[in-house]
């Protein structure tokens, strides 16, 4: 169980610097030209890729790969939401809330037989 954990508190930071990799120009850097944006993301990114590749590969060895596919998407969700309402100063909508629902029935599919032993 020990490799979950440490499959999703990789992704999470993971997920973090990807976060601010995609969206984080829009608030920091909107005043700097699209190609420093750029190279400044890509160079976030470099981080972002060196949590993520260790733990899809530690995950791997006890999920497969859909069901990393859908942790991450929910690890995602999870990071973007504070991240657009806090850093980017957007209001959260319902939207967030159902895509989340939609995302934790995509959770019970591909987990099931885990959760029920099968």
């Amino acid at each position: 169980m020990s490799q979950v954990w440490t499959t999703v508190g990789l992704l999470i930071l993971s997920n973090i610097f990807m976060t601010f990799a995609w969206y984080g120009h829009l608030q920091g850097l909107k005043e700097k030209p699209w190609l420093v944006a750029a190279l400044i993301s890509w160079g976030i990114a470099l981080f972002e890729y060196l949590i993520q590749v260790p733990a899809n590969r530690i995950g791997n060895q006890v999920m497969n790969v859909g069901q990393l596919k859908i942790l991450q998407e929910i690890i995602t969700l999870t990071v973007f939401v504070p991240f657009a309402w806090i850093y980017l100063k957007e209001k959260p909508s319902l939207d967030y809330l159902w895509a989340g629902l939609c995302l934790l029935g995509a959770a019970f599919f591909v987990f099931r037989k885990k959760l029920m032993g099968m």
